[in-house]
């Protein structure tokens, strides 16, 4: 188990400054991508457990066909705050990318980039950190408002807060609840929205998300193990 001293024994008002600080360099501007791979990241850990598994996967884009995985078990002492989840898990992630000896173009995590109250959630949060292009694509909204999409597939309708767009609703499936995907680092509104539109499977969450939450669950219960595996090196 690897430990994680990153953050601990940080208050919240001392994890407010940092929000702020890194929401200072931010870059959100709209970039013309040109993608050949892409990861998916996701944290599981149970509400006040100190416990955390992290977990990347590296897909080639546009086929979205597994490269290959990083996985890391760790300790996070951060207390449980809305608003300030990356705290408990950017350390996590940090050290699941760490591992990785040839990095994606972008990452996108089961999460918020600035859709979030001070703009860093942990897609933001993450990508300012490692000035690693990066985007949010979560279950559910946790600030401003919107629209709901029609109910066709491939349907979207901004997000505001605040008189502000910073991100999108997408529905991916017919009658499906959306989900809500922003800009961590490095690319714009835009390019998530174009991203995300490619991502799209046979399920309603979008491919690098789906396949790093299942990653993470198999390694939570044991099936995979601590490590950096390329997919050549499993299969």
């Amino acid at each position: 188990m690897t430990s994680l001293p990153l953050y601990e024994g940080l208050k919240i008002p001392e994890a407010t400054v940092i929000q702020n600080q890194l929401r200072g360099i931010l870059d959100t501007a709209e970039r013309n991508l040109k993608l050949k791979t892409i990861a998916g990241a996701d944290i599981s850990l149970n509400l006040y457990s100190t416990t955390i598994y992290a977990g990347i996967i590296h897909l080639s884009f546009p086929e979205l066909k597994p490269i290959a995985y990083s996985l890391v078990q760790g300790e996070t002492r951060f207390p449980y705050v809305p608003g300030y989840l990356a705290f408990r898990e950017v350390p996590a992630l940090v050290k699941a990318w760490g591992q990785m000896t040839v990095k994606p173009d972008l990452l996108v995590v089961d999460g918020h980039g600035i859709a979030h109250p001070r703009r860093m959630g942990i897609a933001a949060h993450f990508g300012t950190l490692t000035g690693q292009p990066s985007m949010g694509c979560a279950k559910k909204i946790l600030t401003g408002k919107f629209e709901e999409p029609p109910l066709m597939q491939d349907t979207f309708s901004p997000i505001i807060d605040k008189q502000e767009q910073i991100g999108y609703a997408y529905r991916s499936k017919f009658k499906v609840k959306p989900v809500f995907v922003s800009p961590g680092y490095g690319l714009g509104r835009e390019n998530c929205l174009e991203v995300i539109r490619k991502c799209v499977g046979k399920y309603r969450i979008p491919e690098p998300t789906r396949l790093a939450h299942e990653l993470v669950n198999r390694f939570r219960k044991g099936e995979l193990k601590e490590g950096y595996y390329e997919m050549s090196t499993v299969l």
